[in-house]
Parts: C-alpha cells; structure tokens; sequence
C-alpha cells in the first residue's frame, strides 16, 4: 500500500483557480486500478491551499495514476497557478500489542 499526502500551495488570490483544476483530477482518478483513497481538502482559513490524501494498492498503480492522461493535464494547466508543492510518502506505523 503507498499513501501520500500532497500539499499544494497556489499562488496568492489564485485558489480558486487551482481548485477548478483539482477538482477536475478527483473523479478519473478515482476510477483508477489500484485507486483506494483520493481526496481532496481545503486546509481551512486558507483559501489557497490544498491536501491531497490518497491511498493506492501498490507502486504500479501509483506509477500509472502519475501517467495517466489527466493527472499530466491537471500538472501542466495548473502549473502557472502554483507557488509550491509538497508530496509526502507515509510509512503506517502498526500497533504493537
């Protein structure tokens, strides 16, 4: 399992602009092989700023959401709108008992 968790900063005054973008990613990616969990969050007061947490079966399915046609449309439309983003790799830590 690979879990991510993207934060997306837009440029000032622009996060709504961004946010046409996001939103247009969700649904087909979504629809993936592999897809487990994808969704979308406003981090709250800021209107600017973005969190994808998103949860795919293995790194081939990863790989191919990264390909996908529009996840590759989503980063080249949006890419003027973006003042920075930051992906994470989470690593679950299990209970011990």
């Amino acid at each position: 399992m690979i879990t991510i968790l993207a934060q997306i900063q837009a440029k000032p005054g622009l996060g709504s602009a961004l946010e046409t973008h996001l939103r247009q990613v969700v649904t087909p990616s979504r629809a993936e092989a592999g897809c487990v969990f994808y969704t979308l969050h406003r981090v709250e007061g800021n209107p600017d700023t973005f969190v994808f947490y998103e949860q795919w079966a293995d790194k081939e399915a990863f790989d191919a959401h990264i390909a996908s046609p529009h996840y590759q449309t989503y980063r080249k439309e949006a890419e003027a709108l973006l003042a920075s983003r930051d992906v994470q790799y989470l690593e679950e830590i299990k209970e011990v008992y």
